[in-house]
């Protein structure tokens, strides 16, 4: 079933399908602008703040590929996360369409890329990144960009950025105070702008040793600028910019970038004086730019990754969101990233093949977040057609929001059976909790009993700990087709299972099985076992949540000081919320924010880990003059606190109602969300041309209703939605 909501907009245009009135956006400035800022001062700040802590993590026990290496090497990633510098969404908004990024178990870190000379040269990564990264136990960082002359850099600029006040660099200061309150973890800082000189150069290292040495914040050089001031791409670690990396036995920048046009030779000099300096030859990443061909890409692996030798560098992919943006549709998104990050397989285990691009997953074991128990995943990526909590879903419009990405699966995917293996894929017609879930399919008989090793892990178990396992059956009595798996760090090899019972009703059905006797061991791998004495054609195993609960499921404590900031209504049907509220004293795993109906029933707005929410869209009936809204917070188990709440006020302004000021009108769909056929009437005081087209959010024409001559009076429209995602549309 699809559901879309619509706007009515007359004679303004489609100005709310681009921008969103109340919209917060993420920070971005010119040096000497930073200097102004102050969280108080700046009424977006506390929706750009990061809600999640830096996860800890580890490469465990298990590793699947024997080419794959745990102590030698990493990645790093310069993304673009969104389109432009400015206009850049805090908290995510309504359509799936988004870089939602999720193979963070082989990044060391990643680098929310952008800046521009007619903008601003520093970026703040929203936090939705953030969030999803630390989630998932990986640093992210913003950008310095100090563009070359032709891309519109001024070198004062650059004096701007290094600029002191005695013993102090102000705009470094700055950078610390903004770093620390949005809550990410250091900066990349490209210097491209040419006309410097040698003080130059000694004010952007000295620039960077204050940093060191009054924050934990991390710094990655980019290799362009050298010790004389000048630009000039070593594509090497050489003495001509070695002060940017160490200097005088102290570290400057964290991490190098070595600039693309490297070589074997290069790399290995770079290596060696990395080594000379007290340095891990790993802290250098040799950069390969993927922003046009991707997996398609020349590389030269060989002088990176010898086989049988030691890695020489670490790497760094430029603009990997390639994966995203030359992609034809969004399932087409995440075939493209499997093969860029896992090889031409599709299986991290098995990355042989003829093609020059094995995955990185040849190269670089996966790490894992889950060091502790609890852990509960709904294998949600952030993004989806709908929304749905515990199994119902709540809201039918497209939406993206990469704050609730969960942690994915390790492995995506290894499925060993002796015969043609099930199939594993997102799916994003279900969901038990978000936007999608796991889906595996196939004909499943005796022969092709197939283990689909999911997560990688290292966390000892309790008396108290608990297997769960959210599956959905068309119907009662239903053969699950599955036992849960889990392995022990003793023996990682080793594995236990537990039968899924079949289905006691049809739609979602929540699995659990004790794991006290494993007290005291620590779980190293959990899985799925398809297995079937009975063969089963076209078999279908939609799974929405797994993961391990201590004791009962634990009940948060619900926030408090909940107040409405903004309310912007845009129309009569329809308006934005800006939202604050204080933590819950129980640890949250993310709140949810929900308008009441008025039969009883909850439409989710929004959520986030944060404790300022905006909320893109709420709508009324129009026969509803306050509409209620509660916010829940949620455990790290997926318990869920007693709401708080607070209320909206409407106006009913008359416009497209034949208020006597608008001898035109435009009134308001039939029923508003809708399914199929929907009717809209109008009215027009003469005869005349008359257009009415149906937009979607970024404004595009999706379908005309009428283009032509019409009589004056009544008359209506009819619109088949079903030709159509979810959504929200806007008519005009």
């Amino acid at each position: 079933m699809k559901i879309v909501s619509l706007l009515m907009i007359v004679g303004v245009g489609i100005g709310f399908a681009q921008e969103l009135p109340g919209q917060p956006f993420a920070s971005y400035w010119f040096p000497n602008e930073l200097l102004t800022w102050s969280p108080a001062g700046d009424e977006d700040a506390p929706y750009n703040r990061s809600g999640i802590e830096l996860a800890t993590r580890t490469y465990g026990d298990t590793q699947c590929n024997i080419h794959a290496t745990t102590d030698q090497g990493g990645v790093s990633t310069l993304s673009i996360m969104n389109p432009s510098t400015s206009n850049n969404p805090s908290q995510g908004g309504p359509g799936i369409d988004v870089y939602a990024f999720n193979y963070w178990q082989y990044v060391d870190h990643l680098t929310f890329w952008g800046g521009s000379a007619g903008e601003g040269l520093i970026l703040a990564p929203n936090p939705g990144v953030i969030d999803a990264g630390h989630r998932n136990g990986v640093p992210v960082y913003g950008t310095i960009f100090l563009p070359p002359a032709a891309y519109g850099g001024q070198i004062e600029w650059v004096w701007d950025l290094v600029q002191k006040d005695g013993a102090t660099f102000p705009v470094a200061d700055k950078l610390i105070e903004m770093t620390e309150y949005y809550g990410f973890d250091g900066w990349f800082i490209n210097q491209e702008t040419a006309g410097g000189n040698v003080q130059l150069a000694e004010d952007m290292r000295d620039f960077m040793l204050y940093i060191q040495e009054n924050s934990d914040l991390e710094i990655q050089w980019y290799d362009a600028m050298t010790e004389s001031g000048g630009i000039s791409w070593q594509n090497a670690l050489t003495t001509n910019n070695d002060w940017f990396f160490q200097y005088e036995g102290q570290v400057v920048s964290d991490w190098m970038f070595l600039n693309f046009w490297w070589n074997a030779t290069g790399l290995q000099n770079s290596s060696d004086l990395a080594v000379s300096l007290g340095r891990s030859p790993y802290e250098l990443y040799a950069g390969i730019d993927v922003q046009a061909s991707g997996y398609n890409t020349a590389v030269n692996w060989d002088a990176l990754f010898p086989e049988g030798g030691d890695h020489v560098t670490a790497v760094c992919f430029y603009c990997p969101n390639w994966t995203y943006s030359n992609a034809s549709s969004h399932p087409a998104f995440y075939t493209r990233a499997n093969r860029f990050w896992c090889g031409a397989n599709r299986d991290p285990s098995n990355t042989d093949t003829t093609h020059p691009w094995k995955g990185l997953a040849c190269y670089f074991a996966a790490r894992t977040p889950i060091t502790s128990i609890p852990f509960v995943t709904n294998f949600n990526t952030g993004q989806g057609y709908l929304y749905a909590i515990d199994g119902e879903i709540l809201s039918e419009l497209e939406w993206h929001n990469r704050s609730q990405q969960d942690v994915l699966p390790t492995w995506r995917w290894i499925a060993e059976s002796p015969g043609t293996p099930l199939y594993p894929e997102m799916d994003w017609e279900h969901a038990y909790y978000g936007g999608n879930c796991l889906k595996v399919s196939g004909d499943l008989n005796i022969s092709n009993e197939t283990m689909l090793y999911l997560y990688k892990a290292d966390a000892e178990i309790a008396s108290t700990d608990t297997l769960h396992l959210a599956w959905y059956a068309e119907s009662a009595g239903q053969p699950s087709g599955m036992q849960a798996a889990i392995s022990l760090t003793s023996d990682p090899d080793n594995y236990y299972f537990a039968d899924v019972d079949n289905a006691t009703q049809a739609g979602w059905n929540l699995f659990k099985y004790s794991l006290g006797s494993y007290a005291g061991s620590s779980v190293a791998v959990t899985g799925i076992n398809f297995t079937s004495s009975t063969p089963i054609s076209d078999y279908i195993a939609i799974i929405g949540r797994m993961g391990i609960v201590r004791g009962p499921v634990d009940v948060p404590a619900p926030s408090s000081g909940l107040y409405v900031e903004q309310f912007s209504q845009v129309n009569d049907t329809t308006g934005t919320i800006r939202l604050r509220w204080d933590h819950s004293p129980s640890e949250v795993y993310t709140y949810n924010v929900y308008r009441e109906n008025n039969d009883g029933t909850r439409t989710i707005l929004w959520a986030t880990p944060n404790i300022a929410c905006f909320v893109p869209v709420v709508t009324r009936p129009l026969s509803e003059a306050v509409t209620t809204i509660l916010v829940e917070a949620v455990s790290p188990e997926f318990g869920y606190s007693s709401t708080v709440s607070t209320t909206i006020q409407w106006e009913t302004t008359g416009i497209g109602h034949g208020h006597s000021a608008f001898p035109f009108s435009l009134n308001p769909p039939s029923v508003n969300p809708a399914v199929g056929n929907v009717i809209i009437t109008f009215s027009l005081p003469n005869n005349g041309p008359m257009t009415l087209s149906v937009y979607d959010l970024s404004g595009r024409i999706v379908h005309v209703l009428n283009d032509g001559e019409m009589l004056q009076g009544s008359p209506t429209a009819q619109w088949n939605t079903e030709t159509l995602p979810a959504g929200l549309y806007v008519y005009l």
